[in-house]
């Protein structure tokens, strides 16, 4: 898994016993076995995780001191046949100065020693009674344990093979800082930040620790460990949780259960290709200039990964927590009609002119129109809706159309396309037995004209219904369904399509959403060929392109992360593990990667239409790709899939 990406890092709040360096470092050992039996690569202990955080003037004291020393020895002896890299809390002498620091070993070595910068000296904190601050250091080496080891705040770890596998580490305080360390340490290639904390529980404070990991993490575009102290630190006057929690780029990963009294650790999959993909799209990422120098030190992350443990959504352009999709689904749709609106503006208010199909696309975009309306304060007899039955229309689709215009008291347009569609076949010499792909376009291309004819006659506006999707895989006629005047679904994926119409449907009553209700349970068909001898829809998109539900997940990951076809492949196969066989996810796969490349053509010259989330196709905007481009290394390594 570390060749896509992927490393397992843990964060481990050990069960104190305060002042004990010895005990602890027998706990902390066991914990790190634990961890090394999860498969975790990186693992982070607590702020002065083998003395205690609060032990005050015994900081001072020589005794402490030298013990905290052979507790280090000790983890060093017991950690050496592991494959694991350890950071651990403890309090160093140095340059006649004392140091609340890091100190990171790995196969019985000690990398490096990191002290922390910012000592906190107010309210109930007064570190600076016994610890200096990194800015105090006098000379950047140590010897330690009979090693001499780099000592500063400037180090950062990076793996020998994959060097996008790098981590820095601030140390409590400095998170809460305007400027904390790992602001620079990530500009200078870090993207996991392991943060070793103590910080005490008052009512508030965690949601708020919560907020600054995650904005930390967000900000600097980076994976961020926070793992604090326990509640077996002292609590004369104050209480630790023992808060953990694992982001990465502002989302939640892992987070502990605090006040726990034994230890525990919590672990999750960091996807560092994903982040440093973010920050090259980031253009504004690498403005902030500094001239500090990093020392690089270079160490073995071992690829302990057999299955990745963090989930990924099959629908990743829809929220899974409802309230959260409700409340997403009210702000897309307020988008898209207020985009409406200022055209609509623009051009003088024209009427709006849509072809309506009885499926979801259409109904969405005429849903938007609505909106629109409202906003205006027009009269909803300026919408023409045109109902356009074909050779492939189905009595349901049909009607569902017809109703949908009336309920929502527009003006309905019936032409069908059946007679023209015929004599342009006679014209062109293709006979009406003909079911090719000719057959198809000369009907959506019909509609399309009708649609324009019927806007340039009402002094209209034709208002396009193909989403996302459809476009990302071409799945549309070349100035056909391809064309409009405005576009409102262009960066509305299929998958979302259905749940923003079926939150309409909960928010209407009546005959209006018993119509949503049915158009929700239609299958997905452009119903250019004729239906079966009862009358249904025989022609069924996802049966010719495949399930929308993979292609939407491939277009995810492949858009706004830049995954290759062999990661897109892996995480495919790991979410529907139980929906689609390896075979079916590699053939779907080619058939999205060949259609991406070849249709940019379609997307080259698409109408104007609003960007509503984080992934759009216009080509004035967010993809600029040439119709031309060779996507044989795409294919290549899909055939050398191991399914």
């Amino acid at each position: 898994m570390k060749e896509y990406g992927f490393i397992r890092v843990g964060a481990i709040v050990n069960k104190l016993a305060l002042a004990n360096p010895m005990k602890n470092a027998e706990e902390i050992v066991k914990e790190i076995k634990q961890a090394v039996k999860r498969g975790v690569s990186i693992v982070a202990t607590p702020e002065l995780s083998l003395t205690g955080y609060t032990c005050g003037d015994l900081f001072l004291q020589d005794q402490l001191l030298i013990d905290s020393e052979k507790a280090l020895r000790k983890l060093l002896d017991e950690t050496k046949e592991l494959d694991i890299i350890s950071i651990l809390g403890m309090p160093i002498r140095h340059d006649n100065q004392l140091f609340n620091c890091a100190v990171v070993i790995e196969k019985g070595q000690i990398l490096g020693v990191v002290p922390k910068t910012y000592i906190p000296n107010y309210q109930e904190f007064y570190e600076a009674r016994w610890f200096s601050s990194s800015r105090d250091l006098k000379t950047g080496k140590m010897k330690l344990l009979d090693q001499v080891v780099p000592i500063s705040t400037n180090l950062l770890f990076q793996d020998k093979k994959l060097k996008n596998i790098t981590f820095g580490i601030d140390i409590c305080e400095d998170l809460w800082t305007v400027c904390p360390p790992s602001n620079h340490h990530t500009l200078h290639g870090a993207t996991i930040i392991f943060n070793l904390s103590s910080s005490n529980e008052l009512i508030g404070k965690h949601e708020y620790r919560k907020g600054l990991v995650a904005m930390q993490s967000s900000k600097t575009i980076s994976a961020y460990v926070y793992v604090s102290s326990g509640v077996m630190e002292s609590s004369s006057d104050l209480l630790f949780g023992g808060a953990s929690m694992i982001y990465e780029n502002g989302s939640m990963l892992a987070e502990n259960r605090r006040f726990e009294i034994e230890s525990n650790i919590i672990t999750a999959d960091i996807d560092v290709l994903k982040l440093a993909n973010d920050r090259i799209k980031n253009r504004s990422y690498m403005h902030m200039v500094d001239d500090i120098e990093y020392n690089i030190i270079k160490v073995d992350v071992f690829d302990t990964i057999l299955e990745l443990q963090r989930d990924y959504k099959e629908y990743p352009f829809v929220p899974s927590d409802q309230f959260e999709r409700n409340r997403r689904c009210e702000e897309i749709i307020e988008i898209q009609s207020s985009a409406l609106a200022r055209r609509l503006i623009q051009l003088g208010n024209p009427k709006c002119v849509i072809g309506m199909s009885g499926g979801l696309d259409s109904t969405l975009a005429y849903l938007v129109i609505v909106g629109a309306f409202e906003k205006l304060k027009r009269d909803m007899k300026d919408i023409i809706g045109v109902t356009m039955p074909g050779f492939g229309t189905t009595d349901r689709t049909y009607q569902n159309a017809i109703d949908l215009v009336k309920e929502y008291g527009a003006t309905l347009k019936e032409i069908s396309i059946k007679d023209a569609s015929i004599l342009h076949m006679k014209d062109i010499g293709l006979p009406e037995t003909d079911r090719s792909i000719t057959y198809e376009n000369i009907q959506a291309r019909e509609r399309t004209q009708i649609l324009m004819d019927v806007a340039n006659m009402e002094g209209g506006l034709v208002i396009g219904t193909g989403d996302l999707s459809e476009l990302a895989l071409g799945w549309c006629t070349y100035n056909g369904d391809h064309m409009s005047m405005y576009a409102v679904n262009t960066s509305i994926p299929k998958t979302l399509v259905r749940y923003l119409v079926s939150y309409m449907a909960d928010i209407t009553t009546g005959k209006k959403k018993e119509l949503l209700n049915d158009i929700l349970k239609t299958p997905i068909s452009p119903e250019l060929l004729p239906p079966d001898e009862a009358g249904n829809i025989l022609q069924k998109t996802e049966s010719s392109i495949g399930p929308y539900v993979l292609h939407d997940f491939f277009l995810y990951h492949f858009l706004r992360y830049g995954a290759t076809p062999k990661k897109i492949y892996i995480l495919a196969k790991h979410t529907f593990k139980n929906s689609f066989t390896k075979d079916e996810i590699k053939k779907w796969l080619k058939v999205f990667i060949k259609r991406f490349f070849t249709q940019q053509f379609k997307r080259n010259c698409i109408p104007d239409g609003v960007k509503v989330g984080s992934i759009s196709l216009s080509p004035r905007g967010d993809l600029r790709m040439p119709s031309d481009a060779n996507y044989d290394a795409w294919l290549e390594e899909i055939e050398d899939l191991d399914t």
